[in-house]
C-alpha cells in the first residue's frame, strides 16, 4: 500500500526513534491539520484506515475540533494515552480464549473503575496480556457486587494458558499461586 506524503513524513519521523505522540506534535506544528495528522501517524504505524477513522470518531470532539493554540505536545501525548496510535495485534485462539477468560474475570468483579478498564481495553488491542493478567491479578471483586469464585477461577485459568507459552514471564507463576490462594479463601 503507498501512503499519502503525510503518512509517509510521519512513518519516517517514528523511524528515526520518535513515538507516535512527539510524530504527532511534530507534523501539527507544521501547520497541518489534527485529524489528517493523528491520521497519518495512524497510517504510518500500518494502523488500518477504517480503525483510525473509528478511532479519531472518537476522540474528535474533545481533542481535535478546536485545538489550543500552542498544544501539539499536549494533543499527541492524549492521544496516545487514549490508544489512538495502539498498534492492534492479531490474537490467536489461545489468546482470544485468554481475553475471553478475563472478560469473565472482570464481569465476576462485580465493577471495574473506567482508568483499570481503559488499560485492560488497551493491553488486549495490543496483545499485552501478561500486562492485563498481573493487573487484574492485582486487582479484588468487589465484596458486596463481585463473584470471587468465578473471579478467581478465571484467572487461574487465565494464567495457566499463559504460563504454558514458551518463554513466558516469570511473575505468571507467582500471580497464579495469588489466584489458588485467594480462591481456596472463597
Amino acid at each position: 500500500m503507498t501512503l499519502p506524503p503525510l503518512a509517509t513524513l510521519a512513518r519516517h519521523t517514528l523511524s528515526r526513534g520518535a513515538t507516535p505522540a512527539a510524530t504527532y506534535a511534530l507534523l501539527a506544528r507544521l501547520g497541518h491539520q489534527p485529524v489528517p495528522v493523528a491520521r497519518a501517524v495512524c497510517l504510518a504505524l500500518d494502523i488500518p484506515l477504517a480503525e483510525a477513522t473509528r478511532r479519531l470518531d472518537e476522540c474528535h470532539d474533545a481533542l481535535l475540533a478546536d485545538p489550543r493554540p500552542d498544544s501539539e505536545a499536549d494533543t499527541g501525548e492524549l492521544l496516545e494515552a487514549l490508544g489512538v496510535f495502539d498498534v492492534p495485534k492479531e490474537l490467536d485462539a489461545t489468546e482470544r480464549a485468554i481475553v475471553d477468560l478475563f472478560l469473565t474475570a472482570m464481569d465476576a468483579m462485580g465493577g471495574i473503575r473506567p482508568g483499570h478498564q481503559h488499560g485492560l481495553q488497551r493491553w488486549f488491542t495490543t496483545g499485552n496480556l501478561t500486562a492485563a493478567y498481573l493487573s487484574l491479578t492485582a486487582a479484588s471483586p468487589l465484596p458486596r457486587t463481585g463473584d470471587p469464585a468465578t473471579y478467581w477461577t478465571a484467572l487461574i485459568t487465565a494464567g495457566e494458558l499463559l504460563a504454558a507459552a514458551p518463554n513466558s514471564d516469570t511473575r505468571l507463576k507467582y500471580a497464579i499461586t495469588h489466584c489458588r490462594t485467594q480462591a481456596a479463601r472463597t
